[in-house]
């Protein structure tokens, strides 16, 4: 018996490493400083999750945000955006953001942009709440 409906149809298709990482951002606090861990990709479609993250970290601080860069895979112009945006809110604030653990990729972003020059970047998590 020939069936007409084409083989695999109905199936959920199989999930792939090339497909993008969607972003998550945790929020927790470390020896008295916010700390917003954004993981996945940072780009047009994700900015707003991170914006909200790190609007509600500057309202929460007392003196430093950190964001700890090790789980981001990519990060557009959008999501640059958002960082330098943060940036001058948490300075009108008297807050510093401090970049930490941030990943080649990244970095390299940050280098042709000449933003690495406008942020303060750590090597670590641990180095930026220490301050």
């Amino acid at each position: 018996m020939h069936s007409s409906v084409p083989e695999g149809a109905g199936a959920t298709p199989p999930t792939t490493d090339l497909e993008p990482a969607r972003l998550t951002a945790g929020l927790r606090t470390e020896a008295g400083v916010v700390v917003v861990s954004p993981s996945g990709e940072l780009d047009h479609d994700s900015a707003a999750l991170l914006k909200d993250c790190l609007a509600e970290a500057v309202g929460r601080a007392d003196a430093r945000v950190v964001v700890d860069c090790r789980g981001l895979s990519f990060c557009d112009s959008t999501g640059l955006n958002v960082l330098l945006v943060t940036r001058l809110q948490a300075e009108a604030a008297r807050i510093s953001l401090v970049l930490a653990d941030v990943q080649p990729r990244f970095a390299r972003v940050l280098e042709l942009t000449g933003t690495d020059a406008v942020f303060d970047i750590r090597p670590d998590v641990d180095s930026a709440v220490a301050g």
